[in-house]
């Protein structure tokens, strides 16, 4: 099989075009260059680039650098900004992955003549039942389980996606990385946002591409104005670092966040938790086909975050998720992964909260 290894210069991928290479693929490697600014995070660096370069020669085989920067900026970084614009939190890794890794370079992949994208994610591909070609299931590791960040492919996507080192731990990955002499070997896992530098942090990257507010800060149950932020574009909801206590002592967490009001409302655990999160119109994506409205899905809202159990209801006015118990509010923007509680492993599908 020939296939492209996107390389982004981590321990990961590394091990995944070793892996392909062992098996006697035709593989070549792919570096992406999305980000024209600084970075120390990861993925996006001169450095990573280098990287990968170097571990393409180590295994003998040939190494290319996409330019996908114009693509990255349009998808991943202008929505990004204008989600915090409008009080959103956004997951540029997650948008990445849906508009420039499983489309862009998807797409080019096919018209290179490549018969499958590799990637380093942890993650598996697996048969699925009569009808449904692939499933997408969890990374056999859960400490580093990626199957979130992944929850919005689908058939078509999985058809061509190779996931090798969702059947290995990190231990192994790193194992089989020093047995090959591999320079990543030991290079540390990616943790924050590619394109952010952290010498100036969020704030500092959006405050050069957009106006931060002051505001207010209000007791949800009083009505009192108990402080202020400076700036409400970055709160979100459910946050409580930064929020302080309240009277009786315990902690305050963010309950509502009102961009055009300058105004945070803020309450205690109990006043935080939610029911339920309606899934904004058109977000849905779906692994093999869409959940009946009734059915139970265990839903996931962050990285590595607890999925908890609830109920997908889908009618004329809208979708919703109604959780068992009350959970902690998601901010809107974030992606909900959905899991079958029959199989916690496999992803069903995807949306983003409104």
């Amino acid at each position: 099989m020939r296939v492209l290894v996107a390389m982004s210069g981590g321990v990961d991928s590394s091990v995944a075009a070793a892996l392909m290479v062992a098996e006697g693929h035709d593989a070549v490697g792919a570096t992406l260059k999305l980000w024209g600014g600084s970075s120390d995070s990861g993925c996006c660096s001169v450095a990573d680039v280098d990287d990968a370069r170097r571990v393409a020669q180590q295994l003998g085989i040939t190494h290319h650098v996409f330019n996908l920067a114009g693509d990255f900026d349009r998808a991943v970084v202008a929505p990004y900004v204008a989600s915090h614009v409008a009080g959103r939190s956004p997951n540029p890794c997650i948008e990445c992955n849906r508009h420039i890794k499983f489309d862009r370079l998807l797409a080019r992949a096919r018209r290179l003549g490549f018969d499958a994208l590799v990637t380093g994610h942890h993650a598996r591909v697996a048969p699925g039942e009569p009808g449904v070609a692939h499933r997408l299931l969890r990374g056999v590791d859960p400490a580093k389980d990626q199957s979130y960040v992944l929850s919005m492919l689908g058939q078509s996507q999985l058809d061509r996606v190779v996931l090798p080192v969702g059947e290995l731990t990190k231990v192994q990955v790193r194992t089989e990385a020093a047995r090959l002499g591999l320079r990543t070997a030991a290079k540390p896992d990616s943790q924050d946002v590619c394109f952010i530098h952290s010498a100036e942090g969020r704030g500092g990257f959006l405050s050069r591409r957009m106006d931060l507010h002051e505001a207010t800060v209000i007791d949800g149950g009083t009505g009192e104005q108990v402080g202020s932020v400076d700036a409400v574009e970055l709160v979100t909801v459910g946050q409580r670092r930064g929020m302080g206590h309240g009277a009786d002592g315990q902690r305050r967490y963010v309950v509502a966040v009102d961009v055009p009001r300058r105004r945070v409302t803020v309450g205690g655990a109990r006043d935080a938790a939610s029911d339920s999160v309606v899934l904004a119109p058109g977000s849905l994506t779906w692994v093999s086909g869409p959940l009946a409205s009734g059915s139970l899905a265990l839903s996931q809202m962050s990285a590595h975050g607890r999925a908890v159990l609830g109920t997908f209801e889908s009618t004329r006015a809208g979708t919703r998720i109604g959780f068992a118990e009350p959970e902690r509010p998601v901010a809107p923007g974030q992606t909900v992964a959905l899991y079958d509680p029959a199989d916690p492993d496999s992803v069903l599908g995807a949306g983003i909260a409104a």
